[in-house]
């Protein structure tokens, strides 16, 4: 029968359309403004932002637990934070995970680099609809210099600490 769909056709085609429904919902949720100052709270409880580095590089990392390459490159990023000695500050926000769950996963280890928690995904939000074109893809970072401009983005993870420190380099 001719221009009639089947069950499956059909359901093939709500599924669709659910999908398509989602997607636009995302990308409309992100804020269509560039990217501004944010405060998050950290893991000490206090909160941060960006404006308050002014005069340092910062490298802001969004991550979750849930993200196997994030996690694989946060040593790498704690290194930079170590090493740099607050010449370069290091920001990871987790944009998933509860204040709870992110202490569980760091256990008694303190670190160096700032772990902050965006709860309602609005730090993320905004700057993904500026800089990430996948707007989901997790892990994802912006270089940003001492004037508070974004020289560098990095979507997806570094493959080593050396490739992180290679950009750090040639960027800062």
């Amino acid at each position: 029968m001719a221009g009639k769909m089947s069950r499956k056709t059909w359901l093939i085609v709500a599924i669709v359309i659910i999908a398509v429904g989602a997607i636009v919902g995302i990308a409309l949720s992100c804020n269509s403004s560039s990217p501004s100052d944010f405060t998050l709270p950290i893991i000490t409880w206090n909160e941060t932002s960006l404006s308050a580095f002014e005069g340092t590089p910062v490298v802001l990392n969004f991550w979750s637990i849930s993200c196997y390459w994030c996690r694989q490159q946060l040593p790498y990023l704690e290194n930079v934070a170590q090493e740099s000695e607050g010449e370069i500050e290091v920001i990871s926000i987790n944009m998933v995970d509860n204040a709870a769950n992110i202490q569980e996963f760091f256990g008694d280890y303190e670190p160096t680099m700032i772990i902050a928690l965006d709860k309602n995904g609005e730090a993320f939000a905004d700057y993904c609809l500026a800089y990430n074109n996948t707007r989901s893809a997790v892990p994802f970072m912006l270089f940003v210099d001492s004037e508070g401009i974004v020289q560098y983005v990095k979507i997806g993870a570094f493959a080593s600490e050396a490739e992180l420190w290679d950009t750090l380099n040639s960027v800062f």
